[in-house]
């Protein structure tokens, strides 16, 4: 069966279809950052894989504190990172207080402060806080066989009841991807995205 599965996914994605998966508000930590929240010589705990390799949910929580609001129980993703990141929805900000810009992730400079709390001490950090910009994780194989390269812009068909074009959708290469699109929630609720979804990309 899973064999069939795979065979199906990559008759799709040759066809142009790619999976579409909702990333939520969540928090990337350096490793000083991960001491300083839960204890001295504390690590993260993985709870779950996630589509790409190597990355895992936490079984650690944080509470992201906005001049204007709070997100307690906020998820931490691994493993830990040269710099701490937080990642929003335009939603999110404007509960938390915040003018946050939109980016790829690690396009820090100039970004939104916010402080983050765990059960061991806060931290502020000057900046971190960014909305994501829509983007593909697009493995280099994949990329040569439909020439493609990392930092190209395309456009997404979303295939649900409430269908939309999201446009100006970053592509980023790398051997380490798993094929997949990543939007943020307030993206999927405009779109009624649940559950399974496929996007079709246009060039």
């Amino acid at each position: 069966m899973q064999d069939i599965v795979s065979a199906v996914l990559l008759a799709m994605e040759n066809s142009g279809f790619v999976q579409v998966e909702v990333s939520a508000r969540h928090v990337h930590l350096s490793a000083p950052d991960v001491a300083k929240l839960f204890g001295e010589g504390a690590t993260l705990t993985p709870v779950r894989e996630l589509s790409q390799p190597g990355q895992f949910l936490c079984e650690e929580r944080v509470t992201v504190i906005g001049p204007k609001g709070k997100f307690p129980n906020t998820a931490v993703l691994g493993p830990e990172r040269s710099r701490t990141q937080i990642e929003l929805s335009r939603g999110d900000t404007f509960a938390l207080g915040i003018t946050a810009p939109i980016r790829d992730s690690g396009d820090l400079e100039g970004s939104a402060d916010i402080i983050i709390e765990g059960p061991k001490g806060q931290v502020t950090i000057s900046q971190g806080a960014i909305i994501a910009k829509r983007h593909i994780h697009v493995p280099a194989t994949f990329a040569n066989k439909h020439g493609l390269k990392d930092g190209d812009i395309v456009d997404v068909e979303v295939f649900t009841d409430r269908p939309v074009v999201l446009k100006e959708v970053l592509l980023r290469v790398s051997d380490q991807y798993n094929y997949r699109m990543h939007i943020d929630v307030d993206e999927a609720n405009a779109a009624n995205v649940s559950g399974f979804t496929l996007g079709r990309v246009i060039k």
